[in-house]
């Protein structure tokens, strides 16, 4: 039973993460070139794995159910709560109109027709497994996350032949920050932690093996996804594509077959089918758990407003996702930094896993997020 809630944990924890972020990763590497998106990719998945430890050790030095919201009231006062909650609420009806979204794309790319049609349809389907809670989600995220991991292999199969060596040798220091928020966007998950603890409520010593597995399975995903794409396409056939087409997905079955489009295009809707689950279910709980809302209520907060704003056409794909990473990805990382120091000293219990505190540390992870915010107004 314990290697199975291990499984469970790290299945919820890695579908939350892989989601929409990895469709856009491509394009936006190749624009600043395959060397300096290589070096985001692992710098900041470094810093952002540090991150996930940090907030284990909150969670499991607090007692009780809460959401990130919850953790921040506790170890920083009403104006931490009200900080994550912009960022939780900003950030994941950000990924979730971006879902909404790319879903249509993808499956009208496969079967024609509208893809606004198919976004409603998938709509439904996720709306109803968000409002059936976490026995769906475990059940939901076990399955889809096998089928990722399929497609992930026929595509590195196929296209690798396809690879051209000069579409992975750029790189630009000044185009460091291009790739940076839709990076960071794949990567943050950290709604998850919480979900990871509640599955592991029996073995809570299996947290902080479970969340390093959880961060580096995506990383390594993200490394030869992206490899592989960029090398196939590379960023003259990106720009072929119009905005809301710009999925890895889409680009790499252009470029070699029909069968690696639609192949490509399955994994496309399989990991974003997993995703929206798993971070609309966590707004759900923060609404439902933080904010004491009834659960119809917290669902339909959770579900219908990012399905109008998609709807809207505000944003474009990977603008939704660059934007929502930088923004929502660097205050969750300031305030897990200094949720970690107050809980070391006020938490309720003793965790199963302890950090040590290291300032100079924690002053470069903040310092790395607040600059990506700063790349982004300037």
């Amino acid at each position: 039973m314990s290697k199975l809630q291990v499984l469970e944990a790290v299945t919820t924890m890695v579908g939350c993460i892989l989601g929409a972020g990895i469709f856009g990763i491509p394009y936006v590497v190749a624009q600043a070139g395959f060397l300096t998106g290589l070096l985001d990719i692992i710098i900041i998945g470094v810093f952002v794995l540090i991150a996930y430890l940090y907030l284990g050790e909150v969670v499991l030095r607090t007692n009780g159910k809460h959401q990130l919201t919850g953790y921040a009231e506790k170890y920083l006062g009403r104006w931490g709560k009200l900080a994550m909650a912009f960022s939780m609420v900003f950030g994941i009806y950000g990924a979730l109109t971006a879902y909404i979204m790319a879903e249509g794309t993808a499956i009208s790319s496969i079967l024609g027709g509208s893809p606004l049609i198919y976004s409603l349809l998938f709509f439904i389907v996720v709306s109803y497994l968000t409002y059936h809670g976490l026995e769906t989600l475990e059940k939901s995220e076990l399955f889809t996350v096998f089928l990722i991991f399929i497609a992930v292999v026929i595509i590195l199969f196929f296209t690798s032949p396809h690879i051209n060596s000069a579409n992975l040798t750029g790189f630009s220091a000044k185009k460091i920050f291009v790739p940076y928020g839709v990076i960071l966007f794949a990567y943050l998950g950290m709604i998850s932690v919480p979900e990871v603890k509640e599955i592991l409520e029996h073995n809570k010593k299996r947290m902080k093996k479970t969340l390093i597995v959880g961060m580096a399975i995506p990383a390594v995903v993200y490394v030869l996804f992206t490899l592989v794409v960029v090398g196939a396409v590379g960023i003259d056939n990106f720009n072929t594509l119009g905005p809301n087409e710009r999925l890895a997905t889409i680009a790499l079955g252009k470029v070699i077959s029909p069968k690696m489009f639609i192949m490509a295009n399955l994994f496309a809707v399989f990991a974003m089918f997993t995703s929206f689950i798993a971070v609309a279910f966590a707004l759900k709980e923060m609404f439902m758990y933080d904010y004491h809302l009834n659960k119809k209520i917290s669902w339909a907060l959770t579900c219908f407003i990012p399905l109008g704003v998609a709807l809207s056409n505000l944003t474009n794909f990977i603008s939704a996702l660059n934007i929502v990473g930088i923004v929502a990805g660097g205050i969750d990382a300031v305030l897990i930094v200094l949720m970690f120091h107050k809980a070391k000293r006020i938490g309720d219990r003793e965790p199963e896993y302890a950090i040590k505190e290291n300032k100079f540390l924690s002053f470069l992870i903040m310092a790395l997020f607040v600059s990506g915010v700063i790349s982004l107004l300037f």
